[in-house]
């Protein structure tokens, strides 16, 4: 055993929760179903804490971060909490110059780019004194929720370094796809840098009391398979290698990035138990790609949260037949919460998919 004895997955909390076992390829009597972005600008709970807090201090709060956290469970009797938080993070715990600008999204106070660029970030670590205020929001958020488990979150490794190269966010990442290929060297240096310090933060989350973790890959789906497996996957590997040791423990890794239909195999050999499906394809098809053997997430396509309620819950329908197809299946978005959902439609959408 490595978790700590008061791990929830350790003391059994968590043990035999439908989320967990769901991820482990059973089919547990309750469906269990969580929303990415659940928590946040859905819901004006999460406006009201915020109010007058930038989003990486927000973060950064134990206190804010864990009520925030708890915010949509106690709402919606979902089944698992994902620690809020963001992607760039870990970024800035371990010494980036980043701020996510509204509207903008995250901007970093230069672009690394060069062999010289990411020379520089090899003196930057994330270390257990940075770590501190994610370790003590987990367990704040731990120890209100009970049997109900809590998802660590942390950012691809190709993300990150999409974002560093890129300076800020970008439509087609053609700054980052060309490091890849002109300079691979660089690019690998830079990947294996972001994967140990996305990976840190992650096994951060687990051993303070995260019952799985998800590691997140917005950007991928703007490569080719070709690439992927070339420049990408290994990072992703390395990523994931930091919790690897605690599957023993019962602690599942899912991977999930949009646009990435293509990828699901690769993503999935990267060291993940479950891979989660955005809404571009089918759940039955996204399982024969993965052999019929892999747990599923997923994938309510999210636009249609703002659709009549027939037409919702003829798709939700659906998506909980075609995941039928996999061992395990946990129902979710496709993608994220829209920040104009309607709280009262998640609400109702949890309730529909534990009662079929």
């Amino acid at each position: 055993m490595v978790l700590p004895v008061t791990h929830p997955l350790a003391d059994g909390r968590t043990t035999h929760s439908a989320l967990v076992r769901a991820y482990s390829g059973e089919r547990p009597d309750r469906r269990p179903v969580w929303f990415m972005r659940q928590a946040g600008r859905s819901l004006p709970e999460y406006r009201e804490a915020r109010a007058g807090t930038a989003m990486l201090d927000a973060c950064l709060d134990p206190a804010m971060a864990s009520e925030i956290t708890l915010q949509p469970v106690r709402r919606h009797d979902v089944d698992a909490a994902i620690f809020f938080s963001d992607i760039v993070v870990p970024l800035r715990l371990a010494g980036i110059d980043v701020e996510i600008q509204p509207g903008v999204g995250p901007v970093m106070g230069s672009a690394v780019r060069t062999a010289d660029d990411v020379a520089r970030l090899r003196d930057l670590e994330l270390t257990d004194e940075a770590l501190a205020p994610v370790a003590e929001g987990v367990a704040r958020t731990v120890a209100a929720l009970g049997s109900t488990p809590l998802i660590g979150f942390a950012g691809a490794p190709f993300t990150l370094a999409a974002y560093l190269v890129e300076g800020g966010p970008s439509r087609d990442h053609l700054a980052a796809r060309t490091l890849m290929h002109a300079d691979p060297d660089t690019w690998r240096a830079l990947t294996e840098w972001a994967a140990d310090v996305t990976g840190a933060f992650l096994r951060a989350q687990v051993l303070a009391g995260a019952s799985a973790a998800q590691l997140f890959d917005s950007w991928a789906g703007s490569l080719s398979l070709a690439d992927y497996t070339a420049h990408v996957q290994a990072a992703s590997a390395r990523a994931l290698g930091h919790v690897a040791d605690l599957a023993a423990d019962g602690v599942r890794r899912v991977h999930f990035g949009t646009g990435t239909g293509e990828l699901l195999a690769a993503m999935r050999d990267a060291g993940a138990d479950v891979v989660g499906v955005d809404y571009r394809i089918p759940l039955d098809e996204a399982s024969r790609r993965l052999g019929g053997s892999t747990p599923l997430q997923g994938n309510i396509d999210p636009a249609l949260l703002a659709a009549p309620w027939d037409v919702l819950e003829a798709h939700v329908r659906d998506v909980v037949a075609r995941g039928a197809s996999a061992p395990g299946h946990v129902v979710n978005l496709g993608h994220g919460v829209p920040p104009t959902t309607d709280p009262d439609v998640l609400t109702r959408l949890a309730a529909l998919v534990h009662a079929i």
